[in-house]
């Protein structure tokens, strides 16, 4: 990424000089990003969304150092007013530059963040898509197909749907998953999410009797040794997340389901179901891998029943024998 993709406004010379003194350090914060195995496209949003306050800073003759929270304000005005940018981009926005302010700190480059606890004032927020339980029920239990062929792909779909909705899991989650990253034993799976964090997730009895199913039918499918738990059975390799959606859509289809199903709604359904039956706010952001649990709280327009064992008993189709808490591994840090 290069500070000449978004140059100031005009073509004074002296005003592309400072820009450029200006994204000079954002340069090193997405080297720093990339190290630390943050995908392309939020590199991408991060530098728009500072290089558009380096303008902003540039045409007032500011650096990185004088942006206050009025000027902040200014910024966040113009981009909601002049720019259209909808409020949910504005936040997003603002998550950057906080990300980048807190590396200069880090760096000793500034002392003060402008971002540190600014709010928007803002609407109503817009809640994810959830699809209740009968809809669930209705993919997840619906009987397997005529052919043969179609029941062996049956088994390994109804698997990943199976968890995605019992731990909650990204796509791209789960399709990174290898085989030794589930543990039947501890019913708990192994995940590698954002930035390369690693967490400990509970999985639900349903989930681990359909993976059991379907783990036969991987071995001989299996035919390039691949590690990954889900697998393609024409070519033996691991499945895309495109290939997942499709499936998802066909599975849906084939249950007589009208709602747009998605595997992210699968996620969201366990966060909202998980919250309704439990309240446990923290819990479900740790299973979930938010670092923040502002971005769990999105879920608690659910009206909350009485707190209860949190994965336990909460989740729908999770019969355990034994209460078990989520941990993390020592090296999560």
């Amino acid at each position: 990424m290069t500070a000449s993709r978004l140059p100031p406004t005009d073509d004074d010379s002296a005003d592309v000089e400072a820009f450029d003194a200006l994204m000079s350090p954002v340069e090193r914060w997405l080297a720093t990003l990339a190290r630390e195995n943050h995908s392309p496209h939020t590199q991408t949003a991060y530098h728009a969304a500072v290089a558009q306050l380096a303008r902003h800073l540039c045409a007032r003759r500011l650096t990185w150092t004088r942006c206050d929270k009025r000027q902040l304000a200014q910024h966040v005005t113009h981009r909601l007013e002049e720019d259209n940018l909808s409020l949910a981009s504005m936040q997003q926005a603002l998550s950057a530059i906080r990300h980048f302010y807190g590396w200069l700190i880090d760096e000793g480059q500034a002392r003060i963040n402008p971002a540190l606890g600014y709010q928007l004032a803002r609407g109503a927020r817009a809640l994810p898509s959830i699809a209740d339980m009968d809809v669930i029920t209705q993919l997840l239990d619906q009987p397997a197909p005529d052919t043969p062929n179609q029941t062996r792909l049956w088994l390994r779909d109804k698997a990943i749907f199976e968890l995605l909705y019992s731990s909650g899991l990204r796509v791209s989650e789960l399709v990174a998953l290898d085989i030794h990253d589930l543990d039947q034993a501890r019913q708990q799976v192994r995940v590698t999410g954002k930035g390369n964090k690693v967490r400990l997730v509970p999985v639900g009895s349903r989930a681990l009797e359909a993976i059991a199913r379907y783990l036969p039918h991987r071995a001989l499918w299996s035919e390039h040794v691949d590690e990954a738990l889900f697998i393609s059975e024409k070519l033996g390799t691991r499945l895309t997340t495109r290939a997942v959606q499709q499936r998802l859509k066909v599975a849906a289809k084939r249950a007589g389901i009208d709602q747009n199903l998605y595997p992210h709604l699968l996620r969201h359904c366990f966060a909202s179901h998980m919250l309704s039956n439990s309240g446990d706010l923290r819990a479900v952001q740790e299973m979930l891998g938010h670092a923040d649990i502002g971005t769990t709280q999105i879920y608690t327009h659910v009206d909350f029943t009485r707190l209860t064992q949190v994965y336990d008993t909460a989740h729908p189709r999770a019969v355990r024998h034994a209460a078990r808490t989520m941990t993390t591994p020592d090296d999560d840090s």
